[in-house]
């Protein structure tokens, strides 16, 4: 990137502050927002592959850092899903005009069919990367040991290594517990704009088959569910990337188009 914009911070009505890069567009565009995953940050190879593209588009993209996440105030283990959900929504609300498209990754994708349920109005379309809804009640707690479990329970915290660097994997029990308020799969999402979903068949962290069931939730009838056959759950090398631009090429042309 040749001009990359400083990094601000959002004033949240608690004190905390939520970090966030915002690149200017052109008038008449979809804008872009990044919603990254879980310990996850605003500088990740996707997001900043996307942020290049809408500079050389000339087209308004927006990233930032959750609530204990990157350059964000708080701590990481402070963090829920609902928290996580405001901090989106904040930032729909206050940084951004017109018509935008969500791109969510892993935890991310559950975020966006949260603000699509309460946002519909604001958002032109989806684009969901390794979408993890509910990933913590139908992924994580049954994926766990009865000893980790049971420790969550009685200490109130688990930690174990990130199998992407050399962080640590902090899960606590208010994450577990109050996750389950915002539950996606078991109702339908009314959001009737276009959707696009990449998905790697060998992502071991989401199970395709799990991805999937986005398709049932939304009621949109313009969904394209792409499996990549030999993708993890980065969805970072070249092609990839490529294939991900490309979606947020062709998305944004049928938006801007209709």
């Amino acid at each position: 990137m040749t001009n990359t914009p400083a990094i601000r911070f959002l004033e949240r009505a608690d004190g905390e502050q939520i970090a966030y890069v915002r690149r200017k567009g052109h008038s008449g565009k979809a804008g872009l927002v990044w919603l990254g995953g879980f310990k996850s940050d605003m500088d990740g190879t996707k997001a900043l592959a996307l942020d290049a593209w809408a500079e050389t588009t000339g087209r308004s993209f927006l990233r930032f850092d959750y609530f204990g996440h990157g350059a964000s105030s708080g701590d990481f283990e402070d963090g829920t899903i609902g928290r996580w959900r405001d901090d989106a929504l904040a930032v729909l609300d206050d940084l951004t005009t017109g018509p935008q498209i969500l791109v969510g990754s892993s935890m991310g994708g559950w975020i966006s069919l949260l603000a699509a349920r309460e946002r519909a109005h604001r958002l032109a379309g989806l684009l969901l990367i390794a979408p993890a809804p509910d990933f913590t009640s139908k992924l994580m707690w049954p994926g766990f040991s009865e000893e980790i479990r049971r420790t969550i329970l009685t200490k109130g915290k688990f930690e174990e290594p990130s199998p992407y660097d050399d962080e640590v994997f902090i899960v606590t029990r208010k994450l577990i517990e109050e996750g389950r308020n915002w539950s996606v799969l078991d109702a339908p999402v009314p959001f009737d704009g276009p959707v696009r979903i990449l998905q790697g068949q060998l992502d071991d962290s989401v199970p395709w088959q799990h991805a999937r069931k986005c398709m049932d939730v939304l009621t949109s009838d313009d969904i394209v569910f792409t499996l990549i056959k030999n993708g993890d759950h980065r969805l970072s090398s070249g092609p990839e990337l490529a294939r991900l631009i490309s979606a947020a090429e062709g998305l944004a042309a049928q938006i801007e188009a209709a």
